[in-house]
């Protein structure tokens, strides 16, 4: 499988930086060892070829982890190992097979039962395993060689992907949410619905079919959570959401609408300056116990998502204001590393997996290619394999 890719991190110096500013490749190689470390087999904890790192909340259906947190903590962690590609020739041997059996894992998951479209009940977080399912799949496409033998099953998995969440896209506005309580009329969630968009934009440019007019929708519901000071509120019903606890949301949402063609540079940067300004609240709750707590009512889970995606974020402004923004993001990843080496965003040990990967995806974000932008028009061809 091919996984490397070649990463080149420029980062300005960290001068009288403090913590000590992180060495990034080191960072990235010790992220890699443990998650390597701490791959499992919740099927079969004894199971000698463990192949998932599953995300664990406080969410639980019959008291176990639902499949749709095993897949998508697994493919974000799967995801993290690809972006960040082996950093010496000793834990090479040991990524490449931890990330065969994450994505043996994966497909086999999307093509079982427990992954299928229907939404169920008021909450349902099989979307969020489906929606990370396809950004690592889409992301493995695009390192793999042509003559992969896994090509043509990822390539189904990723149409089969697609079509799933664009039968539970929201009727009332677009978008996705996991959280439905009034069915398919809830408002969507920019916590959900702008990553989905930035995959689904990956997928078009691959050669994919993706519903265009469920794309359109979706744009049109994110931006109708902008208040008029550039908070996103929590969901598309537009709400007075403080800054301080819409800076996880904000940004990503503003990439996603800016290359869906509905935003500009400039609010990119004004949502990463928020997220600086106020990250205190982002650390107040981390580690923390609940989920959506006053006074702001930000959730633990958002803290290496908001991370992760301002590090994708700051890589879509002028090439000037990338240093200083990406050495303000290092220095927050400084203070807030785990004895481990690795990351957590919760009071649970195993979720230590999930903020570790998050955490890569931030430090690797300045040498990955520019996030595909949304093209209305289908591509020629179809990209599946006959």
């Amino acid at each position: 499988m091919g996984t490397s890719l070649a990463l080149a991190l420029v980062l300005a110096p960290l001068q009288g930086a403090s913590p000590p500013p992180i060495d990034t490749d080191a960072a990235l190689r010790r992220g890699a060892a443990l998650l390597v470390e701490r791959q499992e087999d919740l099927s079969d904890p004894a199971a000698k070829e463990p192949a998932e790192w599953p995300y664990e909340g406080v969410y639980r259906e019959r008291g176990a982890i639902p499949p749709g947190y095993r897949v998508g903590g697994t493919a974000i962690g799967a995801l993290a190992l690809l972006l960040a590609a082996p950093r010496d020739e000793a834990n090479a041997a040991a990524v490449h097979e931890a990330l065969r059996r994450a994505l043996n894992f994966v497909l086999r998951e999307v093509d079982g039962e427990h992954l299928k479209a229907a939404f169920r009940g008021s909450y349902d977080v099989r979307g969020w395993g489906q929606a990370y399912a396809l950004e690592f799949l889409l992301r493995w496409r695009s390192t793999a060689a042509p003559d992969d033998p896994q090509r043509p099953t990822v390539d189904r998995a990723i149409q089969d992907l697609i079509v799933r969440l664009e039968t539970t896209t929201l009727s009332k506005g677009g978008g996705w949410n996991y959280a439905r309580a009034q069915g398919p009329q809830s408002p969507a969630s920019p916590f959900m619905t702008a990553p989905i968009l930035l995959a689904l934009f990956d997928a078009r440019a691959q050669g994919f079919a993706v519903d265009t007019d469920i794309v359109e929708a979706a744009l049109d519901g994110l931006a109708k959570g902008r208040a008029e000071d550039g908070a996103f509120a929590y969901t598309s019903q537009p709400s007075a959401d403080a800054w301080q606890g819409a800076i996880g949301r904000s940004p990503i949402a503003e990439l996603a609408l800016y290359l869906g063609g509905r935003g500009d540079t400039a609010r990119i940067e004004f949502a990463l300056e928020r997220f600086f300004e106020h990250w205190e609240w982002l650390e107040k709750r981390r580690k923390g116990t609940g989920t959506h707590v006053p006074p702001y009512g930000v959730a633990p889970y958002y803290f290496f998502y908001a991370h992760a995606y301002a590090g994708f974020c700051i890589e879509h402004l002028d090439e000037g204001r990338r240093a200083p923004l990406r050495r303000q993001l290092l220095e927050r990843l400084a203070e807030v590393r785990e004895p481990s080496g690795g990351w957590n965003d919760r009071v649970f040990p195993r979720s230590e997996s999930f903020g570790t990967a998050m955490a890569m995806w931030a430090m690797v974000a300045p040498a990955l290619p520019a996030r595909a932008a949304w093209v209305k028009e289908p591509a020629a061809a179809p990209a599946r394999d006959s």
